[in-house]
């Protein structure tokens, strides 16, 4: 089996970490992009004596973390102690650790090997991204679902994760009703909302309006994650579990400050 064929199962997946991790598909496709073109080209090999996917993983890291020290930089500038900043200074390998487990479903031993610290660390480091995340944000939700208990479901968990749900809509005209008079500052959306519409499009509608992040929920995130046209930056597969929900929902809000709740 060639190597393209090797990695291509786990591209659509590292293109998801990717976008998460920088807050952005264009920057999370351009690292990927470069880490398959120095693998490709023989200036990077993967690891050996590790599956394909860790392998893979942890050359992306190696492209990538050049670029990520600037979110430690700022710890100790003069507006270090905003909220806004103490969450840029939230360590870059600190999320990724809490990405690498709680999303892409690595172990903490993998995820360790991947960024190149020790799995301790790793621990430490997933409760610390959680806690720093959580305390500083919050915001007003809203679930757009078709299916009545997958809503209920997602509006427990994240009224659990301390946000207020204001609305749940389950069809495209009630969305965006409720995105105009409610104003929320995250959007939880379906792709599929059966004869509801499509969730894609009841977002592009909110967000010609609102500038606000979204997080979409699938059952086939692998078509959603191709990198050849526009794509969702966070994507939630179904079956989803509540650490996937969590993780993902405090990178959307990282990289969206203006969405916070008012204190």
């Amino acid at each position: 089996m060639s190597m393209t064929q090797t990695l291509a199962p786990h591209l659509p997946y590292l293109r998801r970490y990717a976008r998460a991790l920088t807050g952005s598909q264009q920057s999370g496709d351009a690292h990927v992009r470069a880490a398959l073109q120095a693998l490709l080209a023989g200036d990077e090999a993967l690891a050996e004596g590790v599956p394909p996917r860790v392998g893979l993983y942890r050359l992306f890291h190696a492209i990538w973390q050049s670029g990520a020290e600037h979110f430690d930089a700022e710890e100790d500038s003069p507006g270090a102690k905003t909220p806004e900043n103490r969450l840029r200074a939230l360590s870059a390998s600190k999320r990724a650790a809490l990405l690498l487990t709680a999303v892409e479903a690595f172990s903490p031993e993998e995820a360790a090997f991947i960024i190149d610290e020790s799995p301790e660390d790793i621990e430490k480091a997933i409760l610390d991204a959680q806690k720093t995340i959580d305390a500083q944000l919050a915001s007003r939700v809203l679930i757009i679902e078709d299916e009545p208990i997958i809503a209920m479901d997602l509006e427990n968990l994240v009224t659990e994760l301390g946000h207020k749900v204001v609305a749940v809509a389950s069809t495209k005209d009630e969305a965006v009703a409720k995105a105009h008079s409610e104003r929320p500052g995250l959007v939880l959306a379906d792709i599929n909302l059966g004869e509801g519409g499509s969730g894609i499009d009841v977002v592009s509608e909110i967000l010609s309006a609102f500038d606000i992040p979204v997080i979409f929920i699938t059952a086939y995130p692998e078509k959603l994650l191709t990198g050849e046209r526009p794509e969702p930056t966070y994507l939630i597969a179904k079956p989803f579990l509540p650490e996937t929900v969590q993780a993902t929902v405090g990178q959307a809000l990282f990289f969206h400050p203006v969405a916070k709740q008012a204190a």
